[in-house]
């Protein structure tokens, strides 16, 4: 009989599952439920993407790519990235097209982090970036963010989690789960702090263009000084409505993307063919869904943050990403208990804030990236929820 807890690293025992799949699954196995619990965007991708697609596999165009990924997708990703962040990178070496924003975080952190390397990351923040600094046998350090500083990550907090171990910065702006964002004047306090050490910051700005509220999204790579130290994580998911499509990007100074490469390539050998050419004509040809799509979200944003506060279930309002991050203290229920019993009672799916970290706990997150009536319908049944608790 095989002893498998001896064969199976200790490290790789010791990562949870996903709490965000967890309650996905939970949703799938209840009969008529509705599910507020997971990114993905409710809209199709853009006719123009899917066209191309059709075009290429239609004309056999379905060979590996260079590793790095097709040449004139990385042109385009150059001149998205000059025109949006204001930033330059060579298409030639500092770009990289990858499986998913979530293989380029994976590759990143690999490439930077050794045994007892300190990555600091924020929290609440995405599920994965902790596991995988493990993984690399280096050390999470999670950094507190709070409601009353809007989730953002102060120079302060950040300050005080500084060691001469310190390997690297995840800075996962616009946040999810919180919808928090970084403004121009948080991330030059945050530069100003890093001047003078080694620390390399990881960037993941997947929901970049979804930034509400007049100000446009801005990148630490843009901040004096920083772009020499940061990795941009980003790809097509979200604002183009590819999920499925699997496809992101990382840009950064060529030593760093050298190393990265390499593991892309022993890893991968290249993102999917038909992918990279749909994001060629998404970037180039789409932008008109895009804006509609953040006009949506936009609307959708206020709706649902109207309704939990007027619920009695306070939030901040989110100022990115398409979720909200609502205050369930007062229930007296711990996020997981919450959860459970909204989804078996009212059958609504949401997400306890704890699989978001500790500093989660006493917070749901919920998506608001389905249709109104979807959202209406839920905010309906969490609203009788809350109304029973209280009698």
């Amino acid at each position: 009989m095989i002893d498998y807890n001896s064969i199976i690293p200790q490290k790789i025992r010791d990562i949870q599952p996903s709490g965000i799949r967890r309650f996905f699954d939970i949703a799938q196995q209840v009969q008529g439920v509705i599910s507020l619990s997971i990114g993905e965007p409710d809209f199709k991708t853009p006719w123009a993407a899917r066209r191309e697609a059709i075009n290429i596999l239609e004309k056999g165009r379905t060979a590996y790519t260079a590793n790095a990924g097709l040449i004139e997708l990385r042109r385009v990703i150059s001149e998205y990235l000059h025109k949006f962040i204001h930033t330059e990178y060579c298409p030639d070496s500092e770009i990289i097209v990858t499986v998913g924003g979530s293989e380029a975080i994976d590759m990143a952190i690999r490439a930077l982090v050794d045994d007892g390397d300190e990555v600091l990351v924020p929290e609440p923040s995405f599920v994965c970036y902790s596991p995988i600094v493990s993984v690399c046998g280096g050390k999470p350090v999670p950094i507190v963010t709070k409601q009353e500083n809007n989730f953002r990550l102060t120079a302060k907090a950040l300050m005080e989690k500084i060691t001469p171990h310190t390997k690297a910065l995840i800075l996962p702006y616009p946040n999810n789960p919180t919808g928090a964002v970084m403004r121009r004047k948080d991330l030059e306090e945050i530069a100003e702090v890093l001047r003078g050490t080694d620390i390399v910051i990881l960037s993941d700005e997947i929901y970049a263009e979804m930034t509400y509220g007049g100000e446009k999204h801005v990148s630490i790579a843009e901040i004096d000084g920083m772009r020499e130290r940061t990795i941009v994580i980003s790809g097509f998911s979200k604002a183009f409505a590819m999920t499925g499509w699997r496809l992101g990007y990382a840009a950064g100074p060529e030593p760093i993307m050298k190393q990265i490469l390499k593991l892309h390539q022993y890893c991968i050998m290249s993102s999917p063919t038909v992918s990279q050419h749909a994001a060629i004509a998404a970037m180039t040809r789409c932008r008109d869904d895009v804006e509609h799509m953040i006009e949506e979200y936009d609307m959708r944003r206020r709706l649902v943050v109207k309704g939990f506060n007027d619920m009695g279930l306070t939030c901040f309002e989110p100022e990115g990403a398409f979720y909200i991050f609502p205050c369930i203290k007062s229930t007296g229920m711990s996020s997981e208990e919450f959860c459970e019993k909204l989804v078996h009672t009212k059958k609504v799916a949401v997400v306890p804030g704890s699989a978001f970290g500790e500093s989660g706990e006493g917070y749901v997150r919920v998506s608001y990236a389905y249709s109104v009536q979807h959202l209406q319908t839920a905010l309906a049944r969490i609203g009788e929820f809350i109304g029973e608790l209280e009698k």
